[in-house]
């Protein structure tokens, strides 16, 4: 026994000595290796890092108006992730969170829920792990006992913030051109590693549309980072070091604001005005352009909605609202997305490529009251007949028939329904040297292209919708047939037809396409920069709206400058008959009675009415122009669907733009003075306030422009 003990005793003796020696082993290694390593991770255990918001720049006009600006308010947020830690998932503490807003708790549920599949709005569209505003405007009573009594508010907080605010400067609004801010998705984090998550729910957004997305990464700044030392509760005790947040630049348009609240107003009562007569006038657009420059100073689009609607985040009925066809899609841009056919205004392009296929500029050119067309008659508007006239009158009283004759003949000899290898297609070709079928680059996202229907374009067409065109071609449209008869058995028939040669590019396709008709379509900021290459002798500019960028110090930190796109084909002699002919439209033509009694002599308007058919509704209005006419500065366009002729509804829109601009209406002092848009700049003042270009007056609020407003009080 007293062997077998001693053993034992041996035996634990060695296991413990070995122990000892691996634990000292492992003491030495812990604290001679890495010691100086895990030093640092003690030290850093005792500090936390703050990111510190940056203000986000305003976006101003042209003299320093602010279009978007921003201004504080106290945001309720909620922390998702420490709300679902919790035995309940948060449901105690948003009710009692909902008692003190005076709101329904589900009302609070529904805006921390993720969105996806299934999930209606209000739901949370960014990262989970960003704080989520309940309420962006929250009264400072309410506020303070969230904040005093935090323990029975774990995860919520109650905050300064900023908050983009959209002001209406002298009645502009520009929704869509300006666009709005949402929140930052888990994935755009993941992709853009430059963006950092502040905490501030006010602050960690980014552009989803218009300029708020182009220029995003000017606005948005950089954030800061302040490191704070904390003991073992957590509490901070000291300041490590801190770099301040640089704040974003402003960003400096070539909208004015004065312009662009007259353009929607006259865009408005142009609208007004054809409901009375009984108009459906569903949908409009109208667009201001420096022909010189191509910069944009108003973009008008009706309906129309406030941008402040995001702010804070958006119901699902109001989110549907914006994208509803029955509520005319007040999101979409109509001047930059909307795609119609443009009528008559499309000569612009017609008449040169005329010329270039060897028509004679100083023809005289029959204008009956229709044309045939193979075996199918083309008429004028309300079948008129002008007789002999020379191309000047056509464009002035508008005749049709004389384009049919062009286009008919030049497609017989590019070989009708069987074209030669080569087809010259003289006016699908000149249509598209002016920029027609493309989008013009403008500073904006989502323009539309869109379509100049070519052969090829035909083909392609043909490819993709045969079997529907060959499945209705046999079993019609019984849907249409319950409301209107007469034109489901037109889509059967077409339906048919195109079955068998949809593909061919009809002699008729040729007449339609030659006075912007048929599958043409073009987006009114298209056709502005088409008659501004006519008005300043030939160059076709890439549009902007964007015009510089000003660092919060004051300084130019990059200028935005205009795009040249290219040059027409066309000769000075014919782009100088073609403006003599658009003079006339306005005195004598067609927009003679939306003109008349305008003081052509003070401001001569040149242009061109469009008035383009849209089978089963009503007649879509186009009026085209430059003015002066004899030294061109501004193109002016604007369009108003289901509503008539152009003389009827957009040229008497265009008419009040014009005045407004100069000041041609009594009591009504000039958008601009002299009708000059500035040439310099604005600029910050030592307080930080905008300071206009000289002979701009003053902004319509003068604020610091990169400070938040809470901030902003110190410098009055």
């Amino acid at each position: 026994m007293g062997s077998r003990s001693h053993v034992r005793l041996v035996v634990l003796h060695v296991m413990v000595m070995s122990l000892l020696l691996s634990l000292g082993g492992r003491l030495w290694y812990l604290q001679v290796m890495n010691g100086a390593h895990y030093r640092r991770v003690a030290a850093d255990n005792g500090i936390r890092d703050i990111i510190v918001p940056a203000p986000r720049g305003q976006i101003l006009d042209d003299a320093g108006r602010p279009l978007v600006r921003n201004r504080t308010a106290l945001v309720v947020s909620a922390d998702r992730t420490v709300l679902l830690r919790q035995k309940d998932g948060g449901r105690a503490v948003l009710q009692r969170l909902a008692g003190v807003l005076g709101v329904p708790y589900t009302q609070l549920s529904d805006k921390i829920r993720l969105c996806g599949a299934g999930v209606t709005r209000p739901c949370w569209t960014g990262s989970p792990y960003q704080p989520i505003p309940l309420d962006d405007n929250a009264d400072a009573r309410k506020a303070l006992q969230i904040r005093e009594r935090q323990e029975d508010f774990p995860g919520i907080s109650a905050q300064l913030q900023a908050v983009r605010d959209y002001p209406r400067t002298d009645g502009a609004g520009a929704a869509q051109a300006l666009g709005y801010l949402q929140p930052i998705t888990q994935e755009e984090l993941n992709r853009r590693k430059g963006i950092k998550v502040t905490g501030y729910s006010g602050v960690d957004l980014i552009g989803r549309d218009g300029l708020e997305a182009v220029y995003d990464g000017d606005l948005r700044g950089a954030t800061g980072v302040r490191r704070v030392l904390v003991d073992s509760q957590g509490r901070v005790t000291g300041v490590a070091s801190e770099k301040p947040p640089v704040s974003g630049g402003n960003l400096v348009t070539s909208l004015d604001a004065k312009v662009q609240g007259d353009v929607e107003s006259a865009l408005k009562h142009a609208i007004d005005a054809a409901h009375k007569r009984g108009d459906p006038a569903d949908s409009g657009a109208a667009v201001v352009m420096d022909v010189r420059t191509g910069r944009v100073l108003a973009l008008g689009s009706y309906p129309t909605y406030n941008p402040a609607v995001w702010t804070g985040g958006i119901s699902q009925s109001e989110y549907d609202g914006l994208l509803n066809k029955s509520k005319g899609q007040p999101l979409i841009s109509r001047v930059t997305q909307g795609e119609f056919a443009p009528g008559s205004t499309f000569k612009v392009s017609s008449l040169p490529a005329a010329i270039r296929d060897g028509y004679s500029l100083h023809g005289t050119y029959g204008c009956p009251s229709s044309y045939m067309v193979g075996a199918r008659a083309f008429s004028n508007f309300e079948g008129e007949s002008g007789g002999d006239i020379s191309l000047h009158q056509a464009i002035v009283m508008s005749c049709d028939t004389i384009f049919y004759r062009f286009a008919y003949e030049e497609w017989l000899r590019d070989g009708g329904n069987h074209p030669v290898k080569n087809p010259k297609d003289p006016m699908i070709k000149m249509a598209k040297d002016f920029g027609f079928g493309k989008r013009t680059g403008i500073d904006l996202v989502g323009e539309s292209p869109g379509r100049i229907p070519s052969r090829q374009w035909k083909m392609d067409y043909w490819d993709a919708t045969k079997g529907s065109d060959c499945k209705h071609g046999k079993t019609g449209y019984p849907d249409v047939a319950k409301t209107d008869p007469a034109r489901a058995a037109y889509l059967k028939q077409m339906a048919a037809e195109n079955c068998v040669d949809g593909y061919v590019f009809r002699a008729g396709d040729a007449a339609n396409f030659s006075v912007g008709q048929g599958d043409v379509l073009v987006t009114p900021l298209q056709l502005a920069r088409a008659y501004a290459a006519v008005a300043n002798g030939g160059t076709l500019w890439s549009p902007r709206v964007g015009k510089a960028v000003l660092a919060p110090n004051g300084t130019i930190a990059r200028r935005i400058d205009p795009v040249k796109a290219g040059t027409l084909p066309i000769s000075q002699k014919v782009l100088a008959y073609m403006r003599s002919a658009f003079a006339d439209v306005p005195k004598s033509g067609t927009a003679a009675g939306a003109f008349g009694g305008f003081p052509l002599d003070k401001l001569p308007v040149a242009g061109k009415t469009g008035t383009a058919e849209v089978w089963g509704k009503k007649d879509n209005s186009w009026f085209a122009s430059y003015a002066p006419a004899d030294n061109p500065r501004y193109v002016v366009v604007a369009m108003v669907t289901q509503t008539g002729t152009g003389a009827t509804t957009a040229a008497p829109a265009v008419r009040e733009i014009w005045e407004d601009m100069y000041g041609l209406r009594k009591g009504k002092k000039p958008d601009l003075p002299d009708g000059k848009v500035p040439d310099r700049l604005p600029a910050l003042a030592s307080d930080g306030t905008i300071v206009p270009p000289p002979g701009f007056g003053e902004p319509a609020e003068k604020t610091p422009a990169s400070l938040p407003s809470h901030r902003r009080k110190k410098h009055k």
